[in-house]
């Protein structure tokens, strides 16, 4: 087993920001984990995880001219979840090494040992693509799931 599950979200930004949404092909989800993790390039990504594994996610721009940064990763209201706002739960949030942004390219969170087995964690994937009011864009979709 990998000590380290790395989720990769591939974004078409000039794709999300045209649409308001990063659903309809707008993100691709991956990961290189060791389980089948299920819907993989897709926005409902379920990556199959232990606890004490590090998960790093990263975000890419489909055209590298176009930022994009994860603003923050939220898990959604299953048993032992917690609003975390960037970290796994149980975790520290992720950091850029670089201070106070809010925007962060790499966020890092540890599994815990009190998920349950089969049950999917939601979260929440907030990206921010440029600057101004319709530059956030988020989906609810993917999510951990404990091996």
């Amino acid at each position: 087993m990998k000590p380290q599950v790395n989720i990769t979200a591939v974004v078409d930004v000039i794709g999300a920001l045209s649409d308001g949404s990063l659903l309809g092909g707008n993100l691709c989800l991956v990961d290189n984990g060791d389980f089948a993790s299920q819907s993989q390039g897709t926005a409902e990504l379920c990556t199959v995880v232990v606890p004490g594994q590090v998960i790093q996610w990263t975000a890419l721009a489909v055209d590298l001219q176009t930022p994009v940064d994860i603003r923050s990763i939220t898990f959604l209201g299953g048993p032992g979840d917690s609003d975390t706002n960037g970290s796994a739960p149980g975790s520290a949030p992720g950091s850029d090494e670089g201070g106070e942004s809010l925007e962060l390219n790499v966020w890092t969170g540890v599994v815990p040992a009190y998920l349950t087995p089969g049950v999917p964690y939601r979260y929440r994937l907030e990206l921010q693509m440029y600057e101004g009011d319709h530059s956030i864009l988020h989906v609810d979709s993917p999510a951990l799931m404990c091996a």
